[in-house]
């Protein structure tokens, strides 16, 4: 008899224990749980210690961390019907366990499908030239339509960033002869701005000259004395017929 009732006690002990531990439950400081009473959503526990009866209530624990996700690689036409391929990464995290749960059947999965098709739809709408220069601007398009698009779930996305825009090698090369050709013209707007500003201040210079009676004597004795001061040249002194003219006249005159 005795023997019979330590065994219901010791049966009745270990319900018990079965009963605490699948009652008890720990949750950490990022971890919340979804409650269900008889399939019923009643609440959002966590973290720390909850209680969960048995059989009554179930409950769905949700990571509350930022998760990070990459983007598979997309194809994409840009709209000057450029194809290549680009892929991201996605960072986002849970801000209402009820919903993440309750309005969508996989967040996650949701939240990466949805990322795919927003790439696509946003980098369709940029030139090439403008998915290598401007990421940032397109990472915060993406960002803001992702982050609309899920906030219905539950879902904050954070950040989005374009990691890869890989193009084929035959526009590879079109591309870098397209920059030589832009360097070229550069090149070429340069020289010739130069030669304008040059030939703008010869202009002034010889307006100048032309104001000042001794101006180009005084400028030609200058390109005399430079001149002169290479001793391997041979200074020939050009005279107009009218300069020689006067001056035998002057010498007549005073004979």
């Amino acid at each position: 008899m005795v023997l019979d009732n330590l065994i219901s006690y010791l049966v009745f002990a270990l319900i018990f224990i079965g009963f605490l531990s699948s009652a008890i439950r720990i949750l950490r400081e990022y971890e919340r749980a979804v409650v269900y009473t008889l399939g019923r959503f009643t609440g959002v526990k966590g973290p720390g210690l909850i209680i969960i009866i048995p059989i009554v209530q179930q409950m769905v624990k949700v990571d509350m961390r930022t998760l990070v996700h990459d983007v598979p690689s997309q194809d994409v036409i840009s709209h000057d019907n450029v194809s290549v391929k680009v892929n991201a990464v996605i960072y986002y995290r849970v801000v209402d366990a009820n919903l993440a749960i309750n309005q969508v059947e996989n967040f996650m999965a949701a939240t990466s499908q949805l990322a795919q098709t927003t790439l696509r739809s946003v980098l369709g709408k940029h030139d090439l030239d403008e998915m290598l220069a401007e990421r940032d601007k397109l990472n915060a398009d993406v960002q803001e339509i992702l982050d609309a698009q899920t906030e219905a779930w539950g879902i904050k996305v954070a950040n989005v960033e374009i990691k890869h825009v890989d193009i084929d090698q035959s526009m590879i090369r079109a591309i870098a002869k397209q920059a030589e050709a832009e360097r070229e013209r550069r090149a070429k707007v340069i020289n010739a701005e130069g030669e304008q500003q040059a030939a703008e201040k010869i202009a002034e210079a010889a307006q100048i000259l032309n104001r000042e009676e001794n101006s180009i004597q005084l400028r030609y004795l200058s390109a005399l004395q430079d001149i002169a001061n290479d001793r391997t040249n041979t200074i020939v002194f050009p005279f107009s017929m009218e300069s020689l003219v006067d001056t035998v006249r002057g010498k007549n005159t005073r004979d």
